[in-house]
């Protein structure tokens, strides 16, 4: 007789190649999927917990590869505003962020992405970052935070300019005090917020830390034309080739956005490995359209992004739509290819492809034995779209969405 913790019955699977199984039971055990088969299978088991997945589908939970939670008060605020919201807005506020704002920040960032299904998450770090790692602890989320780390350029003011060695001290603090906090669903890595705010001599620490950790380095490449100039005008290089010359590229780098890409620069971060994300709504409201069929076609590991809030919202299936049908618009009508961005190409960046950037597609990213169940949301079959509405089945460790939105509510009352 074998024992689960939780038994999804009768339901269907999204499989790896994101067709979809016949009727089948999940059983689940200690966070894993222990078993997937028939229900004649499942006869002499028994569950402390059962489910009916009659109608429904079971996938795996979304991954959002880049995003901002010290941003997540200012969600919408950026929408219409003229450039560069980054320095008029995104810097200039969470540089004036106290401790408990990042840590009320976290706790609504981590509650909006479990409302719309994600349940992991790569930040690539404000000031505060050990309330973030808090906030997510209590959430039941997995994250690989960053301590934001810039020591250079005018526009960058307040706590989120330090030296170079002050950034490095700091993130090593925070790697001390949280790596695999929360039963291993905590991961520190180290960033590069961008080149041109980052120094030769701190990228060379960031790579050296991070080599010396066995941990990954979060970075913001190639978003915008600024960026692709300021490196060849100091560098002589474009920034992909820059960091690959400060030995930065590999498959431990995370890379977001990805806009400003030479096709020289598609096949150097596909040959080192690097892990790309993509944020469609961010990237089109202010950078460009992305070479995204290229870089698969490169063979490179591609994931999706929000960004952070501040424009308008954590949700990474607006993302894939918006992403799809850009892709449609700019890449296949010219050439007339109706397929150049399908539905389960999309879903795989979503999942797969989000677990890979942040250093666990071993054990995230798809619904199989011997992967984690971090989350199992369950959708009826009518379609993805169909998801407001219907029943949405979290089974990932410790998250209870009623807790976290009483925490929320309190704070508000009692702070705002």
């Amino acid at each position: 007789m074998e024992n689960y913790d939780i038994l999804i019955k009768n339901c269907q699977v999204l499989n790896p190649d994101m067709s979809v199984s016949s009727t089948c039971s999940v059983g689940i055990k200690d966070t894993w999927i222990k078993k997937i088969g028939s229900a004649d299978e499942f006869v002499d088991s028994v569950a402390t917990e059962t489910l009916d997945g009659k109608g429904k589908l079971v996938m795996p939970g979304l991954i959002d590869g880049h995003t901002h939670t010290c941003q997540q008060l200012l969600r919408g605020r950026v929408a219409d505003e003229y450039p560069m919201v980054w320095t008029r807005f995104l810097v200039p506020f969470e540089s004036n962020l106290l401790p408990e704002d990042s840590y009320v920040s976290g706790q609504l960032a981590c509650l909006e992405m479990i409302k719309n299904g994600t349940t992991a998450f790569a930040d690539s770090g404000g000031v505060h970052m050990e309330r973030v790692a808090d906030a997510v602890i209590e959430s039941g989320m997995r994250a690989a935070i960053a301590k934001s780390t810039m020591d250079m350029g005018n526009a960058i003011t307040g706590a989120m300019k330090e030296t170079a060695s002050e950034a490095i001290d700091h993130t090593k603090e925070l790697y001390k005090n949280y790596q695999g906090a929360g039963d291993g669903r905590v991961d520190i890595w180290f960033a590069i917020r961008q080149v041109m705010t980052c120094s030769r001599d701190l990228i060379t620490m960031v790579g050296e830390c991070a080599k010396e950790l066995h941990t990954g380095i979060h970075a913001h490449l190639c978003e915008h034309k600024d960026e692709v100039s300021f490196c060849l005008q100091n560098y002589q290089k474009r920034p992909a080739e820059f960091l690959d010359e400060m030995g930065i590229l590999g498959p431990n780098l995370l890379t977001a956005h990805n806009v400003m890409l030479s096709d020289h620069d598609i096949a150097l971060m596909a040959e080192r490995g690097v892990k790309m994300i993509h944020c469609p709504r961010a990237n089109l409201a202010n950078h460009g359209f992305p070479k995204a069929p290229q870089i698969l076609e490169a063979g490179a590991s591609v994931g999706l992004g929000c960004d952070g809030a501040a424009p308008s919202n954590l949700d990474i299936f607006d993302e894939m739509k918006v992403l799809r049908y850009s892709m449609l618009a700019y890449w296949g009508l010219p050439s007339f290819n109706p397929v150049v961005m399908t539905c389960p190409t999309l879903l795989k960046m979503a999942s797969q492809g989000g677990a890979n950037a942040i250093g666990h597609g071993d054990i995230l990213g798809s619904v199989k034995e011997g992967k984690k169940a971090d989350c199992k949301k369950i959708f009826g079959l009518m379609g993805l779209g169909a998801k407001k509405g219907h029943e949405v089945t979290f089974t990932f460790e410790g998250a209870d969405e009623e807790a976290a939105c009483e925490a929320v509510s309190k704070f508000m009352q009692e702070n705002l």
